[in-house]
């Protein structure tokens, strides 16, 4: 397998490298929690293969104090208890959001299933959220960014 890294595309087009970064930054002031959002994030990553972003979003959660169980249970969200109603009603979106091609007859009720636990303002942020780290993976994956060995905490 080769992981060269193939261009250092957030050098090559800055302005839209801090286009993104600002995206982050509204994502970052909304209501929905870093945790809500790093849970989204890792489980993103994981689906899209983005090593670079699980890495960084894992550790985020570590740093917050998430349990390895549940980082560890992430792709097999739906058959553990660890998780919430809206964290669930959160990674299903998510899913359904990244996997456009697929599941076309479970978004209804997917979004049936956010409008119990998120109000308006917040899903079409957790939509944003989505549309972002899925924006971070697609680059990073496709560019090689490589990812820092270094110990876990």
């Amino acid at each position: 397998m080769n992981t060269t890294p193939r261009l250092n595309w957030f050098k090559l087009v800055p302005k839209s490298f801090e286009a993104i970064l600002a995206v982050n930054t509204t994502i970052e002031s909304s209501t929905l929690g870093k945790v809500l959002v790093d849970l989204v994030y890792a489980r993103v990553s994981q689906i899209n293969g983005c090593a670079y972003c699980l890495d960084m979003h894992v550790r985020d959660l570590r740093k917050q104090g998430e349990e390895w169980q549940r980082i560890n249970s992430l792709p097999t969200w739906r058959e553990v208890s660890f998780f919430s109603a809206r964290e669930r009603a959160a990674l299903a979106w998510a899913e359904s959001l990244t996997r456009l091609a697929d599941r076309h007859d479970e978004r209804e009720a997917e979004f049936a299933a956010l409008k119990a636990d998120f109000n308006d303002q917040e899903i079409a942020e957790l939509s944003v959220a989505i549309a972002q780290i899925n924006t971070w993976n697609r680059l990073n994956v496709g560019m090689r960014v490589p990812v820092a060995v270094k110990p876990l905490a």
